[in-house]
């Protein structure tokens, strides 16, 4: 299967050090298809089931048939990383296209590229 934007894959997040992610998970590519190509790293923002604890800049994304998800979850827009493909364990399903649009949104804000 080709890797591409909007879609959810479970990676191994290991070797993690202090405030990293660990363990496999879920997480959104979020490179621009065209780039996945050009290179063995891509970049995908994690994806926890643990909700009750939302911090600014979180996107909310409810179970469903398309993302195949098992639980409601947060995607964690400040972690923000580029793993080789081999980390790649197993495709999930898609990034619904409006929670995806707001996860854009959401980048901009993180990196600053907001007008």
């Amino acid at each position: 299967m080709k890797f591409k934007q909007k879609q959810i894959w479970l990676i191994n997040f290991d070797p993690s050090f202090g405030h990293e992610y660990q363990k496999v998970r879920p997480a959104v590519i979020i490179e621009d298809s065209l780039y996945i190509q050009s290179g063995n790293l891509i970049t995908v923002i994690p994806i926890s089931s643990i909700t009750g604890k939302p911090v600014e800049l979180d996107v909310y994304l409810a179970k469903d048939n398309t993302n195949r998800l098992m639980k409601d979850s947060l995607i964690k827009t400040h972690q923000i990383s580029s793993f080789d493909n081999r980390r790649f364990i197993k495709y999930i399903g898609d990034c619904n296209p409006q929670v995806f649009k707001d996860l854009q949104e959401n980048v901009k804000k993180y990196l600053g590229l907001l007008g």
